[in-house]
């Protein structure tokens, strides 16, 4: 079962139906593009900042609804969905750490004492990352670019399951908002943060990716089921 939102749903059910699984696509949530005055108002004064930050595909999408450029500050992306979907619109990061996720920035930044860094990212995000680098000195210009919301209409009876994927906090919280993992079901969390929640809310995780990202999680499947 893939509960994150369209179109990634959908490109990772491709992936698995190539394997020989039978995807079953139940998204957890939504994306909601909000196009706020603010993110404007800092993309006209982009070569003001040292550092754009992205920390998924849709804070890129969200972005380049709203411009064509990012001529100036230096690009950092967690991940490398996130730096794959910045190439498509022309611009290499400067900067991926190797872990993925925000702490890992945090290290790779290195001195930010005064640097001005804009963080485009979703209304629910994290704070460990603008939290950290404002306690590294760093100005934080942080933006909610687009929201995240439920998915609440009724859910049909899923039938049986043998695996249920997280990719996102999220998609663990809005999916429980819907109703019950299916009984039986194996718990395959995309990291550990996600994995985190998904213990918090009261589930048995069984599998955890080792690297943050699709492959990781497809991975993390195949080995879940490599013994009957």
């Amino acid at each position: 079962m893939i509960t994150r939102p369209e179109p990634d749903a959908d490109r990772l059910a491709e992936r698995l139906r190539a394997l020989g699984a039978t995807p079953v696509v139940v998204p957890a949530i939504r994306i909601e593009f909000t196009d706020p005055p603010q993110l404007d108002d800092a993309l006209a004064r982009i070569a003001g900042y040292d550092w754009v930050i992205f920390t998924s595909r849709n804070g890129v999408e969200a972005v380049f609804r709203r411009t064509r450029s990012l001529a100036g500050p230096h690009v950092a992306a967690i991940g490398p969905a996130t730096a794959q979907a910045l190439r498509e619109h022309g611009v290499e990061p400067d900067l991926m750490p190797e872990k993925y996720v925000a702490e890992a920035v945090l290290d790779a930044l290195g001195d930010v004492a005064g640097r001005r860094c804009l963080l485009p990212r979703a209304d629910i995000a994290r704070e460990a990352l603008a939290t950290g680098l404002a306690a590294r000195g760093a100005v934080v210009h942080e933006i909610a670019a687009y929201r995240t919301r439920p998915v609440t209409e009724p859910r049909a009876d899923l039938g049986p399951v043998d695996a249920v994927t997280f990719t996102s906090s999220s998609t663990v919280r809005g999916f429980l908002a819907g109703g019950p993992v299916p009984g039986g079901a194996r718990i395959v969390c995309i990291g550990p943060i996600t994995a985190r929640t998904a213990r918090e809310c009261g589930l048995a995780v069984s599998t955890v990716a080792e690297e943050y990202t699709e492959d990781g999680l497809i991975a993390a499947l195949q080995a879940a089921f490599a013994h009957p």
